[in-house]
C-alpha cells in the first residue's frame, strides 16, 4: 500500500505527465456539462417522464454509452458514436473495397486520408441521425403534453445543427486528449459517459439496504462477485499466446543482422467488446420495435422473451457472441498476411514451412485460443441477467457486473496505466506493479 501510494506521488512530481492528467481531466468535464445542457425548444419535465420506458430498448442501450446525454436531449446526445461507427464502416470496407484496402498498407499518408473519409462519412451519419432524434423528440409525449411544444422545420433545422456540431466538437476534444492528454480520447470519452451512471446505482442500492429490501450481506456478496469478475476480465483481457519467430541471419555490409527470436502475440479476446456490441444491437430490436407499436398483442409476447432478465435472451445472447467473437475476429485478423510479411522479412516459426504452412499454422492456434474467449466474453456479457435474478440486484448496477461496461472501462483503464507507467519507467520511478507488470511494461 506504501508503494501504491508513493507511486501516486511521483505521477505529480513529474510536470508533463502531471499537466496531461489535469488537462485529460478538464476535457472530461467539458464532455460531462455538454451531457446536461438540453436542446432549445424542449419541455425539460415533459422529456423526463416520456423517456423511462426505454431501458431496454436499442435507445437505452445508446443511452449507456453517451452518459444519459441521449435521454437528456442534450448537446452532445449523439455522443461519439457516429465517430465509432464510421470508423467500424471504414474497417469493414478494408476487407471488401481494394481501394481501401490498398490506402490501409499505405503507412502514414494512407491513414490520413482514410481518417479524412471516416470524419466526412460521420458528418453524414450525424445529419440522419440528429434528423432521427428530432423527428422522435417531437412525437413523444408525457400525459397528453408534448416534449416539444413547437415543433417543426424550425427545430428540425436546429436539431440537426446543434447535435452534428456537438458530435464534431466532441470528435475535436478526444483528438486533444489523444496529443496533449493521458489514454486514448475517444475511448475515454465513452468510458467517462459510463462511469456517470455509477454513482447513481450505487446510491439505489443504498436506499435499498436502508428500506430492508435487501440484507447489507447479500449486496456485501454481490460486490465482492463485481471485484472477482473486475479481476477475471484483466486477467482474460492480457491474456495472449505468443508464438515464437525465428529471424534468419543476414550479411549487411560488415554488419550481421537477424538472427533473434521474436513472438507474435495472439490475444486471448483478439475481438474485444465488439462482439457484445453487435449482439447487444440484434437483441434489442424486438423491444425497439414494441417501443414504436405498443398496442400490438403479438410484439409484446415475443418482447417479453428478450426482456433483459429473461433466461432465454441470456442464452441467445450468449450464442451469438461466440458467433460474433469468431466473425469479427477473422475480419480483423489475416494469418495469410501475416504470414506473407513474416517471409518477406526472412521470418519464420520454427518447425513450420514459411508461406502457406504457417498461414494454416497461425490460423490453427488462432481458431482455438478464440474459443475460451468467446465462451468468457459470452458469460461475461450474461453475468448482468444472473447478478439480477440470483441476487436481485438493480439493472443499472447489474450493467457494471459485466458486458459491454465492464469491457469497456477495463480496457480503457489498462490503457491509460500503461501509459502512466511509460512515463515514470523513463524517469526512474517504480510503476504502480514491481511484479506482474501491466501488460507493455518494459523489463
Amino acid at each position: 500500500m506504501a508503494n501504491f501510494v508513493q507511486t501516486f506521488r511521483n505521477i505529480f512530481k513529474i510536470e508533463e505527465l502531471k499537466q496531461r492528467i489535469l488537462f485529460t481531466i478538464g476535457i472530461l468535464i467539458v464532455v460531462r456539462i455538454g451531457a446536461h445542457i438540453t436542446l432549445p425548444g424542449i419541455d425539460v419535465n415533459a422529456l423526463a417522464l416520456s423517456t423511462s420506458a426505454e431501458a431496454n430498448t436499442l435507445f437505452g442501450m445508446f443511452d449507456m454509452f453517451v452518459g444519459g446525454a441521449f435521454s437528456n436531449a442534450a448537446i452532445f446526445a449523439l455522443g461519439i458514436m457516429p465517430y465509432i461507427t464510421s470508423s467500424i464502416v471504414f474497417q469493414l470496407a478494408g476487407i471488401v473495397i481494394p481501394t481501401i484496402q490498398k490506402m490501409q498498407k499505405e503507412g502514414e499518408e494512407g491513414r490520413r486520408k482514410i481518417n479524412q473519409w471516416t470524419r466526412m462519412f460521420t458528418v453524414v451519419i450525424c445529419v440522419f441521425n440528429a434528423w432521427g432524434v428530432s423527428i422522435k423528440l417531437m412525437s413523444q409525449q408525457a400525459g397528453g403534453i408534448p416534449v416539444v411544444p413547437n415543433g417543426g422545420f424550425l427545430f428540425v433545422l436546429s436539431t440537426i445543427v446543434i447535435l452534428t456540431a456537438g458530435v464534431i466538437f466532441m470528435m475535436w476534444l478526444g483528438e486533444q486528449i489523444t496529443e496533449k492528454g493521458l489514454g486514448n480520447g475517444i475511448s475515454l470519452i465513452i468510458m467517462i459517459g459510463i462511469i456517470a451512471r455509477f454513482p447513481a446505482a450505487v446510491w439505489q442500492e443504498w436506499l435499498l439496504i436502508q428500506s430492508g429490501a435487501r440484507h447489507w450481506i447479500v449486496e456485501l456478496v454481490a460486490v465482492f462477485l463485481l471485484v472477482a469478475i473486475i479481476a477475471l476480465v484483466i486477467l482474460v483481457s492480457q491474456g495472449a499466446r505468443r508464438v515464437p519467430i525465428q529471424y534468419a541471419k543476414r550479411q549487411i555490409g560488415r554488419k550481421t543482422v537477424g538472427g533473434v527470436t521474436q513472438y507474435l502475440p495472439l490475444k486471448v479476446n483478439a475481438a474485444g467488446v465488439m462482439p457484445i456490441i453487435f449482439a447487444q444491437t440484434l437483441m434489442f430490436i424486438p423491444n425497439t420495435i414494441l417501443y414504436f407499436f405498443p398496442e400490438s398483442a403479438t410484439l409484446t409476447k415475443i418482447a417479453q422473451l428478450f426482456q433483459y432478465d429473461s433466461w432465454f435472451y441470456a442464452l441467445c445472447y450468449f450464442l451469438m457472441i461466440v458467433a460474433f467473437t469468431y466473425f469479427y475476429t477473422a475480419i480483423i485478423f489475416n494469418p495469410r498476411e501475416i504470414a506473407e510479411n513474416m517471409k518477406k522479412q526472412n521470418g519464420f516459426i520454427p518447425g513450420i514451412r514459411p508461406g502457406q504452412a504457417t498461414s494454416e499454422y497461425i490460423d490453427y492456434i488462432l481458431t482455438r485460443i478464440t474459443l475460451p474467449g468467446a465462451i468468457f466474453l459470452g458469460l461475461v456479457a450474461i453475468l448482468p441477467t444472473f447478478v439480477t435474478n440470483v441476487f436481485n440486484v438493480g439493472m443499472s448496477f447489474a450493467q457494471f457486473f459485466g458486458g459491454t461496461s465492464l469491457l469497456i472501462m477495463v480496457g480503457v483503464a489498462l490503457d491509460s496505466l500503461q501509459q502512466v507507467e511509460s512515463h515514470l519507467l523513463m524517469r526512474h520511478y517504480d510503476g504502480f506493479m514491481k511484479s506482474g507488470r501491466i501488460r507493455g511494461r518494459a523489463n
